[in-house]
């Protein structure tokens, strides 16, 4: 549980195995399937950003960050995976998961809403919906993070249901068409939004608005999965274990997702076969477990995934993460860069969890 930048920093000293874009162009061949039923990337945190001198443009240096992120995820496939992370061909994934923070200022307010909708249109226009309806070739899944929208206003949420009212291969849409579900590979996803929340039992104010989604996680369950007991993999914006803490009433209101809310949502899931939580938000990569405590160490839970930032304009240290499934494993690697994406590696570790 080292974190992704002691990770980056120890694989930089010891291997020399970066590649360029020109050099993955130069060994890609047509990607062919592994024996894995399921695959897929997963990303965060790209903020877009406009030019703060001309709103109506892209910021230069956040647009070829996020452009050359998507040249990886695209040339990946049919590559293969670093001697030390197994070697094999890369398959063609099923698409490619984003945990949220789409753009940088739909949490600013009105004033920013310009910015905000340059950002989200050139979002949009980059990674499609459907697979090749945009500059990404795979399918897109994506929640809203706290800089999309941490009220449920501004112009990313009316966008977001509108991509889901064409986004096809879904199971489940929400009663206010924000949340949903879907199936890749045997395997159920539901996407929430920032936090899963709004237990009844809770009346207080929340710092982030959870827009019905823990309503929506029951019922997309019952319906979708019931008894059963197909793999589930959850889709949110912000990390769980910092939060799972029981603290006073004045510090829950600093907090970004309520301990009510973490309570509720982890009995939620306790029936169920939950293979994965996945989230980004901190910048970090994080690969842990959860018991439902704020323990980050224990020894059994559901795997937590937490990817790094994948394309922030302040940073060229990036990172994604790689998952993928068969009858038995979900196995997770990472990708990461120290020059914004101009080149790229994987890190040298593999991390296996059973299914069971």
């Amino acid at each position: 549980m080292q974190s992704r930048r002691r990770f980056l920093y120890d694989f930089s000293v010891g291997v020399t195995s970066w590649v360029s874009m020109s050099d993955l162009a130069m060994a890609q061949t047509t990607a062919v399937q592994s024996d894995q039923s399921l695959s897929f990337f997963l990303v965060g945190d790209t903020h877009y950003a406009a030019d703060a001198a001309d709103v109506s443009r892209m910021d230069e240096t956040s647009h070829a960050y996020n452009i050359r992120l998507i040249e990886w995820l695209n040339r990946l496939p049919g590559t293969s995976f670093s001697e030390a992370t197994g070697g094999q061909r890369i398959a063609s994934p099923h698409g490619v998961i984003h945990a949220g923070d789409l753009i940088d200022n739909g949490d600013k307010g009105p004033s920013k809403y310009p910015q905000a909708r340059t950002e989200i249109a050139a979002w949009i226009a980059d990674y499609g919906l459907n697979g090749g309806d945009g500059k990404l070739k795979w399918p897109v899944r994506e929640v809203h993070g706290n800089h999309d929208s941490p009220h449920g206003d501004g112009p990313v949420i009316p966008l977001l249901k509108e991509r889901n009212r064409k986004r096809s291969g879904l199971a489940l849409i929400s009663h206010n068409g924000l949340h949903y579900s879907w199936d890749w590979g045997g395997v159920h996803f539901v996407a929430l939004g920032i936090i899963v929340g709004d237990t009844k039992e809770c009346v207080r104010k929340r710092r982030y608005a959870a827009l019905d989604s823990l309503a929506f996680l029951q019922q997309d369950l019952a319906e979708s999965v019931g008894k059963s007991k197909r793999p589930v993999i959850i889709v949110s914006h912000v990390d769980v274990h910092r939060y799972a803490t029981e603290c006073s009433a004045e510090e829950v209101l600093n907090h970004e997702w309520d301990f009510a809310d973490v309570q509720a949502f982890y009995e939620v899931l306790k029936p169920y076969r939950i293979a994965a939580m996945l989230c980004g938000h901190t910048h970090v990569r994080k690969i842990a477990r959860w018991d439902g405590s704020g323990n980050d160490r224990v020894a059994t839970g559901i795997p937590f995934l937490n990817t790094d930032n994948s394309a922030h304009f302040n940073s060229e240290t990036q990172g994604l993460l790689h998952i993928e499934m068969n009858n038995t494993h979900l196995i997770v690697r990472e990708f990461v860069t120290k020059d914004a994406w101009l080149t790229g590696a994987w890190t040298p570790q593999v991390w296996s969890f059973p299914l069971t």
